[in-house]
């Protein structure tokens, strides 16, 4: 078995409210992006736990579609994936309830059964969705062969 280890880390200064915090990741790619209270429960700007929890789930489950689509004879030739993870207040606290994936595919020679059952076999071979389904609720919509011109984040 292969092992990749991905790393990333947070400074955080202050408390849970007034505080500030900085998430960074080893490939640089967000790199002491700032998050606050605000941004996690509010419209401030900066990134928060949540979204990139959602990001995570969206490009894990694009490329577990590919894959699952390559593996069927069928050649993937765009998918848009959106994720919206939820956040619900509970008890005094807050707790990720909920994660909702929207795709949509162009894929061309399969019919709308045929892709309904690869979308199901690209969520068992998620490592992400694999990750969270004990956990949450989970939805997947999916469409096959709309022309795709922008992403819908």
């Amino acid at each position: 078995m292969t092992e990749i280890n991905r790393k990333a880390g947070v400074l955080w200064s202050g408390d849970s409210r007034t505080g500030t915090g900085l998430i960074s990741t080893e490939s640089k790619v967000l790199f002491e992006q700032p998050f606050t209270h605000q941004t996690r429960f509010g419209d401030g700007t900066g990134t928060n736990p949540e979204e990139l929890i959602a990001a995570a789930h969206a490009a894990c489950f694009s490329m577990a579609l590919a894959s699952v689509m390559k593996k069927n004879g069928f050649e993937p030739i765009r998918t848009d994936t959106s994720a919206t993870c939820t956040v619900s207040s509970r008890n005094g606290g807050h707790e990720i309830t909920n994660m909702r994936l929207h795709v949509r595919a162009e894929i061309r020679g399969i019919d709308d059964e045929t892709f309904q059952k690869l979308i199901i076999e690209a969520d068992q071979n998620c490592p992400v969705s694999n990750l969270l389904r004990d956990e949450l609720h989970f939805e997947i919509t999916a469409v096959l062969n709309e022309r795709i011109q922008n992403s819908e984040i």
